[in-house]
């Protein structure tokens, strides 16, 4: 029979449990971090940069998220065992913006600081975003497609949600800047694919028969820009493809000509800051509303510049 000094002891030593099982030290905060899905590199990246961050200011972190980015309710039940398992904070990058927000009360009414990475939260909860601009990037990535397609034609958009702040943002973005700055461009069709390779390359091509005379598509993320570039080759196309994020395929069709260009995020500065931020919290520290992590345009002529580089990922 266990007395209750041993039962102390053996609750002392276990501390909290991780999702991967591994006891944490009781004298280390521990924070969860739930991501969209893990189905691109953009989330290994970022992933990299929380464990960075962990050892530098000696916390313990978990990182984990659905397969894929459209996976609501698997993402607010990963949400709600990390809350039982009583984290000094907790960084979300919501798929949906508003469904979280009811489990992200109960976290700040137990007292465990809010931090939202990559997508924001429709509320005030989070103490701060760690992110790229996204409407920023977006606009970027417009002013680039009607550079290359002379100002003036047809485009498309193929992006990964329409729930997200992410994407909600930088469909918002692209769309806003084209109405102010080009009058003679016109956006025929937004779809969304879910990040999903194969199915926004699906989209490409029915975009390409429903508009024959279309000149450029933008792709909002890793997944839609590798599944556009799939839909152009697939096509026999010749349209102008703008990305967004990198990867290992990315890079390979920015580097054939496949797609003219992108936007890199820099995934392993918003693991890394978002780690930072949730210590200073957990501290007592004051926060920004917003981190931004900043953003490149990259294509053939800088795609090996050093400071490029260093945000590319494969």
């Amino acid at each position: 029979m266990i007395n209750r000094r041993t039962l102390i002891s053996l609750v002392t030593a276990a501390t909290v449990l991780g999702s991967t099982g591994i006891a944490f030290a009781a004298d280390k905060p521990y924070i969860a971090f739930i991501c969209k899905g893990f189905q691109h590199q953009f989330w290994q990246a970022v992933k990299s940069g929380t464990e960075q961050a962990a050892k530098k200011f000696n916390v313990d972190v978990t990182f984990e998220g659905p397969d894929g980015e459209g996976a609501v309710d698997r993402q607010l039940d990963m949400l709600s065992a990390a809350l039982a398992k009583h984290p000094a904070a907790i960084a979300i990058a919501a798929i949906d913006s508003q469904a979280t927000v009811p489990l992200l009360q109960r976290a700040k009414d137990a007292g465990i600081k809010v931090i939202a990475f990559d997508s924001g939260v429709a509320s005030d909860i989070p103490l701060t975003t760690a992110s790229t601009d996204n409407l920023a990037s977006a606009a970027l990535a417009a002013d680039k497609m009607a550079e290359k397609i002379g100002g003036e034609g047809k485009i498309a958009i193929v992006s990964f949600d329409q729930t997200s702040q992410t994407g909600i943002e930088r469909r918002d973005g692209f769309v806003n800047q084209i109405k102010a700055k080009y009058p003679k461009i016109k956006i025929v069709d937004i779809q969304y694919g879910g990040g999903d390779h194969l199915q926004s390359a699906e989209i490409t091509k029915t975009m390409l028969l429903a508009h024959p005379d279309l000149k450029g598509i933008f792709g909002t993320n890793e997944g839609a820009a590798i599944g556009v570039a799939i839909g152009k080759k697939e096509a026999h196309s010749n349209i102008v493809v703008i990305g967004y994020d990198s990867g290992a395929e990315q890079i390979a069709d920015v580097k054939d000509g496949t797609i003219a260009g992108a936007i890199t995020q820099n995934p392993v500065g918003i693991g890394f800051e978002s780690v930072k931020a949730a210590v200073d919290a957990v501290n007592g520290k004051s926060l920004p509303k917003h981190i931004d992590t900043g953003f490149y345009w990259y294509d053939k002529t800088n795609i090996d510049d050093p400071k490029i580089a260093a945000d590319l990922y494969n």
